[in-house]
């Protein structure tokens, strides 16, 4: 097997009120919040794709004021998502990609599609969506991310169709939506969600630990065994796997420490 994939942590978004003077020193622009977040971590989940359109040149944007290496995760559009009928979200969808997502370049990263907690899975139409999501766009090979919400997708046969189409499981450790971790594709993307503004880092330092060591395992192409799974008679095939890990949602005050913590334990 090849080297290790590369482990990225990070945080979701780059704009809000309490990282002022917490995270972002006190005297920094506004204007100045990406270019200065993108140098603490390796990555940032973008939320407010889900919600509204950008223009090619607000992607221009952000892509000029990061680093060369910095991935940006985009969420898909709740447009394309949020439906009954989810095979009939064509026209949606080839909007999302409209928009201008290849003035990222090589900073294109994960495109995550969540799916509501009410959503349930229905095999055919599910694979329907899954048909329609583009191998590559502008040139760039994507890489798509499934976060969906309700348990009855825990089932070996939602596995087995992330895994034919190729997309990524979203691990998402949350108090209230299904945990399963079965790998699919060749990375891993994790959402963790139980931080606590009470603690420095969102998590506490020993479970940071614990999860820096289950993203080498994904890094080296294993599978932790003290994670839940929708198929747990499957074992992914071991190779290396590039990893992608975000401090999210509750916590989120500290998200951003506690990507930096994760990073001083993966880093070398």
């Amino acid at each position: 097997m090849s080297k290790a994939g590369t482990i990225r942590a990070g945080m979701g978004g780059w704009t809000f009120e309490p990282w002022e003077g917490t995270f972002y020193p006190d005297t920094l622009p506004k204007k100045r919040q990406l270019e200065f977040a993108s140098r603490q971590v390796p990555t940032i989940e973008v939320n407010g794709t889900y919600y509204s359109g950008f223009t090619p040149a607000t992607y221009a944007k952000w892509a000029a004021e990061t680093p060369e290496d910095f991935v940006f995760s985009i969420k898909g559009n709740r447009f394309v998502t949020n439906r009954k009928v989810l095979s009939e979200a064509g026209e949606s969808m080839a909007k999302f990609f409209s928009q201008g997502l290849e003035e990222l370049g090589p900073k294109l990263g994960p495109l995550v599609w969540q799916f509501a907690p009410t959503k349930k899975f229905e095999p055919d139409d599910f694979e329907g969506f899954l048909k329609l999501l583009p191998q590559t766009h502008a040139g760039v090979k994507l890489r798509h991310v499934l976060e969906v919400r309700h348990g009855s997708f825990a089932v070996p046969d939602f596995v087995a169709l992330a895994e034919k189409h190729g997309c990524a499981i979203c691990y998402a450790h949350h108090f209230d939506y299904p945990e399963f971790a079965d790998i699919t594709a060749d990375f891993v993307y994790a959402r963790l969600q139980r931080g606590s503004d009470d603690i420095a880092t969102a998590y506490a330092p020993k479970d940071l630990d614990g999860w820096a060591r289950r993203a080498r395992i994904w890094a080296e192409g294993g599978q932790p065994d003290d994670l839940p799974y929708a198929d747990p008679a499957r074992k992914a095939k071991k190779v290396s796997r590039d990893v992608f890990v975000y401090i999210i949602h509750e916590g989120k005050i500290r998200a951003p420490q506690g990507a930096m913590a994760f990073m001083e334990r993966v880093a070398g």
